[in-house]
């Protein structure tokens, strides 16, 4: 099976591609922006015509798109999550190939759900931000391409190479600091919000399965367990050694509270800054996960204390 895979430098992407690497089956070529992609393009800015040409040289047999962004302003947010997926669907349908494509959405395009509820693949989407937003257009472009396609609905990857800036990375960078400093208490806030976290390893393994399925439409991938940041940054404690105390403060809902980095020279106890939740989901979010299971045959194998230990490895490194 020749596969191309766009966004393979990604988060996502890298262990998504060492996921069909280990496939004897599996021919993988590797498309994206940067100088150690096999194929330099940018789907933001390269023509349907020009993708469509290499398809048609290819002649992949499936197409796994994990390429797109988390950051940026609206504008930057639907050129790289909703014109470049246009272009990957515009240039399918003008190819010979015939390929499937395997779309990587995300959990923001549904947007906050009802806490205690779970949410499945037929809830009405209604992202509360820009990058929700970008990504729930994306969805519809595929959706409504008339192309063999399965759009995957990953909800909170974690696991190693989770982004400093993300809730869990600035979590473990600001334990970081505290056992670096030697304090004995770190204090938190906005800790209440709740998350379906999946390991990135599993979300790789969904994608696989997905390549291989003759699964359409949207496929929720998580847990289908919401934990709470609390419970998170506690067996992060547990996990990192950390000896001292987890003090949480008050703040508003959905917003994640740690130090902000300290300056060379700067005194424990700096001012804490806030961070907004990034997926606008607000407190709450839980996958049903029925759809994976019975399409793809996939169910999470990896616990969250392995996720978190992978993260503080990571950190941890740093100290």
């Amino acid at each position: 099976m020749r596969v191309l895979l766009i966004g393979a430098n990604g988060y996502l992407g890298r262990y998504v591609a060492d996921r069909l690497l280990a496939d004897p089956a599996v021919q993988l070529t590797a498309l994206g922006r940067g100088d150690d992609a096999d194929v330099r393009f940018d789907l933001a800015t390269g023509s349907p015509g020009a993708l469509t040409r290499f398809l048609d040289a290819v002649h992949p047999g499936v197409v796994v798109n994990c390429a797109g962004t988390t950051r940026g302003g609206a504008r930057e947010l639907t050129r790289h999550n909703t014109v470049a997926v246009a272009t990957i669907c515009e240039s399918l349908r003008r190819s010979g190939c015939g390929a499937r494509l395997v779309h990587l959405g995300c959990a923001s395009e549904y947007g906050p759900s009802q806490p205690g509820s779970s949410t499945a693949e037929d809830a009405v989407p209604r992202p509360g931000g820009p990058y929700g937003v970008s990504k729930l257009a994306a969805t519809e472009l595929v959706l409504g391409s008339g192309l063999d396609a399965v759009v995957l609905r990953v909800f909170s990857p974690v696991g190693p190479g989770t982004p400093a800036g993300s809730p869990l990375g600035r979590l473990a960078e600001a334990m970081r600091r505290a056992m670096q400093s030697g304090d004995s208490e770190l204090k938190l806030g906005g800790l209440g919000v709740q998350r379906d976290f999946v390991d990135v390893r599993d979300v790789a393994r969904a994608v696989h399965a997905a390549s291989l399925s003759a699964a359409q439409g949207v496929v929720n991938i998580g847990t289908g367990r919401a934990v709470r940041l609390r419970e998170a940054a506690a067996v992060l404690a547990r996990v990192a050694g950390f000896g001292g105390s987890l003090h949480e403060l008050d703040s508003p809902p959905a917003r994640l509270v740690i130090p902000a980095p300290a300056a060379e020279g700067q005194a424990a106890g700096a001012p804490l800054t806030a961070y907004p939740y990034p997926d606008g989901c607000g407190t709450w979010q839980q996958a049903d996960v029925r759809t994976a299971r019975d399409r793809l045959g996939w169910r999470p194998r990896i616990v969250l204390e392995e996720s978190l230990a992978d993260i503080w490895m990571e950190a941890a490194c740093r100290i």
